[in-house]
């Protein structure tokens, strides 16, 4: 067992990976016009920069927690790192469309093997204590906004500076120091070892994930009345329904279908698909509001947004483990989540010609407020309910929810929307 200072320090390497894993959603957002100049992109393709790294993100999550569960967490985890290292790389000396695609949807691959293990490595070291566990998931959890406004700034300031490329490369320094630190500090645990991988089951899943995201994310361009999405979509379910058949025959599966009737597993996934669907949107949105309908630039636009970041943290870290610990966390992610949706309705009355000080600022805080009391209550659930040995394997499914409610969310946000002087959006916008 690591001594309690090598565990925090661990702990501050596994929030760092989150940090990173939704940094590098939100920091090609400014760079995107420039990318498309560079490299030739239409307006079409362009949101593909963004959808690429979705769509293997959300479509990989389940194996990455499988792998996770048989072959170790620390060992999936430095894989993780190495595979994001490469695609940030190919993403960044990039001299085509068809390169960086394939460098983005590499990077999310490597985000699918690090977030399972590193809620998995989280609760190998502090799952045996309640208290310093919620304290954990709360720090592991502020990380998420800390990254996406980091990602607004170091995009402005690192496409305005120096060059696109460069929010790619940033990576590659973070990642060579990631893999140095992991033999100090991640416990090496035991890793199942038994059994093969259900090559067949990963295979359908993961093309029916990555359909149901792929038909989500493109459904804004092509429109959801459209016949071509709706094929997609039963084609994912098809698939999603061979993997459930395959599961119920297999005697070492690749999901053991019964976790899904473990108690409160179900809900605590709703609660995170619910909390995917409406935050990651609404961020966007509000991103895109300051910067096409109030006029922001993209570093200002990023300072906007530091009042929700630094409540949500603090809701998370102080705020939330003392009412969980007080009312409990069925009540608190009921509560968070109603909290939310008043957030959510208020911002609903945004106006045209509105101001941040009115339109803004006191909706985002009060959805923050929301965020901040349903999201460690709800993931602690998730993670708790399945046995020690499939923690890997919860950790993608709890990913896996979170990611396509946001890709859903985005989804519908984005359709249909037009913006008074955004002309030149990308279409994700």
């Amino acid at each position: 067992m690591a001594t309690s200072s090598r565990r925090w320090w661990a702990l501050a390497l596994i929030a760092l990976a989150q940090f990173m894993v939704i940094m590098d959603t939100s920091i090609i957002g400014v760079a995107l016009p420039r990318i498309q100049s560079d490299l030739g992109f239409s307006q079409e393709n362009l949101s593909w920069v963004f959808n690429a790294y979705v769509v293997a993100f959300g479509g990989l999550l389940l194996l990455g927690g499988r792998l996770s569960d048989l072959f170790g967490a620390r060992r999936m985890f430095a894989t993780g790192w190495v595979v994001l290292l490469v695609g940030s790389a190919l993403a960044g000396v990039a001299g085509s469309v068809a390169v960086e695609l394939a460098g983005r949807a590499v990077q999310g691959a490597g985000a699918a093997l690090i977030a399972p293990s590193a809620l998995t490595l989280l609760m190998m070291l502090f799952g045996a204590t309640p208290k310093e566990l919620t304290k954990a998931l709360a720090l592991y959890g502020a990380a998420a906004p800390a990254g996406g406004t980091a990602g607004v700034f170091l995009g402005g300031v690192i496409t305005e500076y120096l060059s696109w490329p460069w929010v790619f490369y940033l990576n590659v320094p973070i990642a060579v120091l990631a893999l140095a630190a992991i033999p100090a500090l991640m416990p090496a645990g035991q890793p199942g070892g038994r059994g093969s991988v259900d090559l067949v089951g990963a295979a359908t899943v993961t093309a029916g994930l990555g359909a149901a995201v792929y038909a989500v994310v493109r459904a804004p361009e092509v429109g959801w009345a459209d016949a071509r999405t709706w094929l997609v979509l039963a084609g994912a379910a098809v698939l999603l329904g061979v993997f459930v058949a395959i599961q119920a025959k297999r005697r070492q599966p690749l999901m053991r279908l019964s976790i899904l009737r473990t108690r409160n597993l179900g809900a605590a996934n709703l609660a995170q698909l619910l909390l995917g669907g409406a935050w990651i949107p609404m961020w966007f949105f509000l991103n895109l509001y300051l910067q096409q309908v109030l006029g922001y630039r993209a570093f200002p636009s990023g300072a906007a947004l530091l009042p929700m970041t630094v409540l949500i943290m603090i809701g998370m870290i102080v705020l939330a483990p003392r009412a969980i610990g007080r009312f409990g966390p069925k009540a608190m992610t009921v509560t968070g989540l109603a909290i939310l949706a008043l957030g959510m309705g208020w911002l609903s009355l945004i106006r045209p010609n509105g101001t941040f000080w009115v339109d803004v600022l006191p909706a985002s805080l009060v959805a923050a407020l929301g965020m901040s009391l349903a999201f460690i209550p709800s993931l602690g659930t998730a993670l708790s309910s399945a046995r020690p040995e499939e923690g890997g394997l919860a950790s993608g499914i709890v990913n896996t929810s979170y990611q396509v409610g946001s890709a859903l969310g985005l989804g519908r946000v984005s359709y249909g929307l037009k913006v008074p002087g955004c002309d030149g959006c990308p279409a994700w916008w």
